[in-house]
């Protein structure tokens, strides 16, 4: 039998290939991990979900800033720059999505 050393084989099944909108990220830690809190939160409505939760290691939040940088960097280069938000780093949330605020 034939061994791949160095590669790894990434399997991506259908209901998780159709991914997970989220449109609000929440970040905590610990002195041993990183807890990522993806929140899709919408328009008129006073809660908001946590649709998924990623809790990782130091060095894979490291890691994954890293990637992210270099993604936003190509993206940039081929789409343009990303208009950034105000307050960003303790933004503010745009509860009413910039239409109309509605009441139930």
């Amino acid at each position: 039998m034939e061994e791949n050393k160095g590669q790894l084989n990434i399997e991506l099944n259908d209901e998780v290939a159709q991914g997970i909108y989220s449109n609000l990220a929440l970040i905590a830690h610990s002195s041993a991990e990183f807890v990522l809190d993806f929140i899709r939160v919408l328009p008129g409505l006073p809660k908001a979900q946590v649709k998924s939760r990623i809790i990782m290691t130091p060095e894979h939040a490291k890691r994954l800033l890293v990637a992210l940088q270099d993604n936003i960097v190509r993206y940039e280069q081929q789409f343009g720059m990303i208009k950034n938000l105000d307050g960003a780093g303790g933004a503010t949330i745009p509860m009413n999505f910039g239409g109309t605020n509605t009441q139930a």
